[in-house]
């Protein structure tokens, strides 16, 4: 069991004095940081590891299970058996590439569910945990709409929001992902477990800490950034000034992604924090159309990321075809900027153009094309 390629990554993440600053240094150097469980120790000092660690890797070769990080990685893996946790590594092809590229990123992913979902085009939908009525029904059906327009929907399990936007995606037929601050051998919140029952079930569970591990205060910002990580775009639905939904956004913002939000009334607490992000920059949204017109809606979901996906409008197309739909955008655009992004002659295009007005996918207006799909 010790000698597998998933308990090998597990066991760096129990390594002692082995925090994230030194593991990326030395992702830049040795992409695959299992070697490092092949070295001696010299070369490990030479590495710049602190003597504990070291120790620990000594004791991992000689296989001795006396030593604690060597027991706590092994009790972790027969925790996962038991509670029948798949664990995705760095090194995994499933893992997924978006989070890969975050400040940070966690070397272990454990997961319960369809672990493909991870590699998904994903939206993440954030927000109070005390939302108003309308708050929540905005998550239910953003959440919905998302899913049936080909976006999967990735939230924490929390109350509020999150737990909203989770239902609102399962109640649609769509998968989720709930991304949670403790092991996955419990649910939390208590009130959320038949919720969580439910995206396992449909969709998928993640974790970077392992079986066991109770719900902290601390784990939550650390888990928010696996989901803006894995999301192109982060939704804040409500949120307060001091909200960990801010924090959330600009972790977001760091990492590249886009940050919507939905306003409210201006006497409204948990919308305060929506109107400073939209002073901030974010896209304001009302309808999820906001959402697709600034993130391109080309997306290119492999089959079988997302098992209750809605039938794509581009199916039934050629590539020729796809690549003019996905050039498009919800803003008129004209033949020659067409020309130019796709590469095509102009009579190729305009036939292309035909064929997908006939479809009803776009519509010719003043300045060009447009997406009506």
């Amino acid at each position: 069991m010790l000698s597998s390629l998933s308990a090998q990554w597990l066991f760096l993440t129990c390594l002692p004095k082995f925090g994230r600053t030194r593991r990326r240094a030395l992702l830049a150097t040795i992409p695959d940081l299992t070697d490092l469980l092949t070295k001696n120790a010299a070369t490990l000092r030479a590495l710049g590891l602190h003597a504990e660690a070291i120790a620990a890797i000594l004791a991992w070769q000689k296989r001795d299970e006396t030593h604690a990080a060597v027991t706590t990685a092994r009790q972790a893996l027969l925790d996962c058996e038991r509670h029948g946790i798949d664990i995705v590594t760095w090194q995994s092809a499933g893992y997924p590439e978006a989070l890969r590229h975050i400040h940070d990123a966690p070397l272990v992913l454990y997961t319960r569910g369809d672990a493909r979902l991870l590699c998904s085009e994903q939206i993440g939908i954030i927000g109070s945990r005390n939302a108003t009525p309308a708050g929540l029904d905005h998550a239910r059906r953003f959440a919905a709409e998302l899913g049936e327009r080909g976006l999967l929907v990735t939230s924490g399990l929390a109350l509020g929001v999150d737990g909203a936007a989770h239902a609102g995606a399962l109640d649609a037929g769509h998968a989720t992902i709930a991304v949670i601050g403790c092991g996955l051998d419990r649910i939390y919140p208590n009130q959320h477990r038949r919720l969580g029952e439910r995206v396992i079930a449909n969709g998928l569970m993640v974790s970077e800490y392992p079986p066991g591990t109770p719900a902290r205060a601390a784990h939550f910002p650390q888990r928010n950034r696996i989901i803006s990580g894995l999301s192109r775009g982060i939704l804040v639905v409500e949120a307060g000034l001091k909200s960990g939904s801010l924090i959330t956004a600009r972790l977001a913002l760091e990492q590249g992604r886009e940050v919507f939000a939905i306003p409210g009334s201006i006497h409204s607490p948990v919308a305060r924090g929506c109107h400073h992000l939209i002073k901030q920059g974010a896209r304001l949204v009302d309808q999820v159309d906001d959402i697709l017109e600034e993130l391109g809606c080309a997306w290119s979901l492999a089959a079988g990321h997302q098992t209750q996906k809605a039938a794509s409008p581009t199916d039934a197309l050629d590539s020729r075809e796809i690549a003019v739909f996905e050039a498009l955008g919800y803003d008129p655009q004209s033949t020659d900027a067409l020309c130019s992004a796709t590469g095509l002659p102009a009579d190729q295009l305009v036939q292309s153009l035909l064929l997908l007005e006939l479809e009803g996918l776009v519509s010719s207006v003043p300045g060009g094309f447009q997406k009506i799909a």
